[in-house]
């Protein structure tokens, strides 16, 4: 591990970044794409390591994800802002290869004085065979039946990636290890994968009992309960909801039973599932941060635009400590809402549970993500 999480470190030069890359602005595979540039030059502290992370493909039952394994890769707090994607409103967070940091030394803690950062040359991999001009032309391509499809790290994913194997224990050294999740956090991520894969909970004859096992010891420890759960829509459509949401509006997600009420059988909402990792946000206070009408398809690379679009809550992402395969994966994906999940909160009924409340901070507490007010 060349950095590790909370290290700082510094963007290098476009000139530098681009000696790495090959003739369609990769390195390993992995898009440096051109709303990366602005980066450059600049100091930020790592986020995750990218050691581990999922990608969409078509399987036999329909899109699924898959755990796969990246090289010298890190995450910093940046994610795509779709300008050079077609205004793409995903906000995948951003991966940036080792290749295109080096290391800045803090001075004091506390004021967090940056000295100037030593120089030091990448290899020029790509044998400066790469401009700024092909990394813009990289974005885009024409699809056999001439629409225009998208390249960017996400859709690049599996090409710049190999395969993990969820029973592969190096992924779960690696989480510890490399400061990603805490040790209590990969334990109860393994337990979790084993409970769920190594027992009758998936079973048409003893899931039922199983789940409510599961339900009854989380309730005594204050965990959240079995969060793989059918809908309780039998036949027809599933509701909607319009509540017109608007960025910055204080919204409270609804509880699990309230929004199982909303679900199909296969526990999605007009096509949108109410995916695992949702379940430990209910119940809490967030602001929205966008609404999502379009967004670019992995697989494919094309535009997709939402029939009812979805909004995207601020500081409430993937946590994958129940997503299976991708367990652990450190990708941190916006999780998509139906305003039918949600209900507006005012800014009065949050400064009267605390007098003086000026806006909400997140805080992350074990595996719940608890709203604190200052």
């Amino acid at each position: 591990m060349t950095f590790g999480v909370g290290d700082w470190v510094e963007v290098r030069s476009k000139e530098e970044i681009l000696a790495t890359l090959d003739e369609h602005g990769r390195f390993e595979g992995l898009p440096f794409m051109p709303q990366m540039t602005q980066y450059c030059g600049q100091r930020f502290q790592v986020f995750r390591r990218a050691g581990k992370t999922c990608s969409e493909i078509h399987g036999s039952s329909g899109v699924t994800y898959v755990s796969r394994r990246l090289r010298d890769t890190v995450h910093l707090e940046h994610r795509c802002d779709g300008r050079e994607h077609g205004g793409c409103q995903a906000g995948c967070l951003i991966f940036w290869k080792d290749a295109w940091l080096k290391r800045a030394e803090v001075e004091g803690q506390g004021n967090q004085v940056l000295p100037p950062a030593a120089e030091r040359t990448p290899a020029s991999t790509g044998a400066g065979r790469c401009t700024e001009n092909m990394v813009h032309s990289a974005t885009t391509y024409s699809a056999p039946d001439g629409d225009i499809r998208y390249s960017c790290q996400a859709t690049q994913l599996m090409e710049a990636t190999t395969a993990l194997k969820l029973w592969d224990v190096r992924q779960y050294v690696d989480a510890y290890r490399s400061g990603n999740n805490s040790l209590s956090d990969v334990l109860k991520a393994i337990v979790y994968v084993l409970y769920y894969y190594g027992t009758l909970v998936r079973s048409p004859r003893w899931g039922m009992a199983s789940r409510w096992l599961y339900d009854r010891f989380q309730a005594v420890w204050g965990g959240v309960p079995f969060p793989r759960k059918a809908g309780k829509i039998a036949a027809g459509p599933a509701p909607r909801l319009d509540l017109d949401l608007k960025p910055g509006e204080l919204v409270r997600v609804k509880s699990y039973e309230q929004i199982l009420e909303t679900l199909n059988s296969s526990a999605s909402n007009r096509g949108l599932s109410f995916d695992a990792e949702l379940v430990p946000y209910c119940g809490e206070v967030f602001r929205v941060r966008t609404r999502i009408e379009r967004f670019i398809d992995e697989k494919t690379g094309k535009m997709l635009h939402m029939k009812t679009p979805a909004v995207i809550l601020d500081g409430v992402h993937c946590l994958s400590l129940y997503s299976g395969q991708r367990i652990l994966c450190p990708r941190a994906v916006f999780l998509w809402w139906r305003e039918i999940w949600l209900e507006r909160v005012s800014e009065d009924e949050i400064a009267q549970v605390t007098p003086g409340a000026k806006g909400l901070c997140h805080a992350k507490a074990s595996r719940r993500i608890k709203v604190a007010v200052h």
